[in-house]
């Protein structure tokens, strides 16, 4: 969300900026040098710790690190932390927090004067790279010579630990969090720099491309700020949290009319720091709710590998999981407890989709590959594996099947769904129940099978219908929106899952696409790996486990949801 504030550049500090209220303890502020760094060796800085009266020592302290430290940590100037985190702390607005203040890297002699300006000749590289170089200072350097220098805990948990800065230092704070999502989750960025001075104007894709990391970011920067050589900065920071809102992450950008400096952001610091450290979850509904890491890829297991080509991801009523190495007609069986895929049918139909009904039959979608077969809907026994063809004249990619006994498929070259009795056999041309969508693909029920959602390969939408319980389909319409690749044409939407409370995971060019019921998007699941994801499911014990056929591989991850 945004605010605005209208006077250029007339921002006044307010009364937690510029006194203590009563009774509030003063926090000691010490100062130290660093000159022992291996990631930046050569360079020399400057530093100062703050540390809470209320810190006794027995508990690891919550930590926030402010690059530019010298911009922050004074008591006279545009920010005055001390006097911030003192009144925050004894409010409860934050908790026992220990501060640290560290100025950028400077190699050889002619560095600043007191007041921490002028030459800084370390300060863009450290600052202004992308990559985890000044991530890695922190936590292998600097933050453990705290430790010992001043005999203080730090946390180690991520959702206590908080980076900031303002300019290059903003964007800095990001790459910090973004590159070690497990040791900082919280970002404050003033008049952030995510322009192009060393390739920090890539942000805003990378977010939309990757899956959300669990950061929550705190954006404040003005319509006065720089527009130079390197970019515009206003506008960086409004396509930041254009990007930051689309990938779902919790976060907060205050746009404001002031220039390249700190005083708007001195003027908001108490609000900034009480939204950063509120406990309540905030996007709460987004993909740290159903996912314990967030979505990123190292989230993901493989579960096998070696085929030709994987699809039709589906499980049984016991949470076995099921899918088709497509061009060689077979299909394997993971089972529910795990384990590695087994032969579950040899040489069979060359299979795009498959669901078991509740009649517990495999009912599957065949693709012509050759002169042998032709493109049908069939129905599999399970037990004796015999294949009865249900429906002719047909050219399916992926089915549901209804509780009612209807199969409902995608014909994605006509952009049409049709419907077939589960009793059908040898029905030919069945009879088309929903059309003039954009290649449609992937096809999903509500856990309840009120709503019919199918995703579009060649758009950018998935379509929401109400299924009656006649089997005919009502008010179709583009419930959401699936990213798009930059510079891509389509989202290339293929499988779809839905989970227990209404969740629909569409597969895609970008990752697995997560919406809630009212198709708002809820973030991106990475891609396990650089090939393209083509089919979802939930199976295991419970339906906890999220499979994803991969091209020659299928892997899994844990959730926090309960598939259909």
């Amino acid at each position: 969300m945004a605010g605005v504030v209208p006077a250029a550049d007339e921002y006044r500090l307010g009364l937690e900026s510029t006194e203590r209220a009563a009774g509030v303890p003063k926090g000691r502020v010490e100062s130290f040098e660093f000159e022992a760094s291996r990631v930046f060796p050569g360079t020399h800085r400057h530093g100062w710790i703050y540390i809470p009266a209320q810190y006794q020592g027995r508990e690891p302290a919550a930590v926030m690190v402010f690059q530019d430290g010298h911009a922050y940590v004074g008591e006279t100037g545009l920010m005055r932390v001390p006097i911030v985190l003192d009144n925050l702390i004894a409010k409860g607005a934050m908790p026992v927090t220990i501060g640290v203040f560290v100025n950028p890297g400077h190699r050889g002699g002619g560095g600043p004067d007191g007041s921490g300006w002028g030459n800084r000749n370390n300060r863009s590289v450290e600052y202004d790279s992308l990559g985890d170089a000044y991530a890695r200072f922190l936590i292998e350097e600097l933050l453990p010579f705290v430790e010992r220098t001043f005999e203080v805990r730090l946390s180690d948990d991520p959702a206590r630990n908080a980076v900031a800065g303002m300019s290059s230092g903003g964007i800095c704070a990001w790459t910090v969090a973004w590159e070690r999502p497990d040791r900082f989750g919280k970002v404050l960025s003033h008049i952030g720099s995510f322009v192009n001075i060393r390739g920090g104007h890539v942000y805003p894709a990378l977010i939309r491309k990757t899956g959300r990391k669990p950061i929550r970011v705190f954006l404040q920067d003005g319509s006065n700020d720089l527009n130079n050589a390197h970019g515009n900065w206003p506008l960086a920071n409004l396509e930041m949290a254009s990007a930051l809102a689309f990938a779902g992450y919790d976060h907060r950008f205050v746009y404001g009319d002031g220039a390249h400096n700190g005083r708007h952001g001195g003027a908001i610091l108490p609000e900034s720091l009480r939204w950063l450290w509120r406990e309540e979850p905030g996007a709460g509904v987004g993909l740290e709710a159903v996912l314990p890491d967030g979505g990123i890829r190292e989230g993901w297991e493989l579960v096998g590998e070696g085929y030709a080509f994987t699809d039709a991801a589906a499980s049984d009523a016991d949470g076995n999981f099921h899918f088709s190495d497509l061009p060689r007609g077979d299909v394997y069986r993971v089972p529910a407890a795990g384990g590695t895929p087994r032969l579950w049918l040899e040489n069979g139909p060359k299979i795009s989709g498959m669901k078991f009904g509740a009649d517990g039959w495999l009912y599957a979608c065949v693709q012509a590959t050759g002169t042998n077969e032709t493109r049908r809907i069939v129905a599999i026994e399970p037990g004796s594996k015999r294949v009865e063809t249900m429906a002719t004249g047909v050219q399916p990619n992926d089915l549901v099947v209804t509780r009612s006994g209807h199969v409902f498929f995608t014909d994605t070259a006509a952009g049409q769904i049709q419907r077939v009795p589960t009793s059908a056999r040898e029905m030919s041309r069945p009879p088309t129940v929903a059309g003039g969508i954009a290649r449609p693909n992937g096809i999903a029920l509500s856990s309840d099978e009120s709503e019919l959602w199918v995703s579009e390969h060649g758009g950018r939408h998935v379509w929401r219908f109400a299924l009656n319980p006649d089997g005919s389909l009502g008010g179709g319409e583009r419930r959401a929106v699936l990213a798009v690749p930059n510079g891509g044409a389509d989202s290339g939407g293929d499988g779809a899952a839905t989970d227990g409370e209404g969740r629909v995971w569409v597969t895609s060019h970008l990752g697995i696409q997560v919406f809630d019921g009212e198709g708002r998007s809820l973030g991106v699941v990475s891609r396990p790996q650089d090939k393209g994801s083509v089919s979802v499911a939930f199976g295991g014990t419970g339906h906890r486990m999220l499979y994803v056929c991969s091209s020659d591989r299928v892997y899994r991850r844990m959730t926090r949801t309960l598939g259909r």
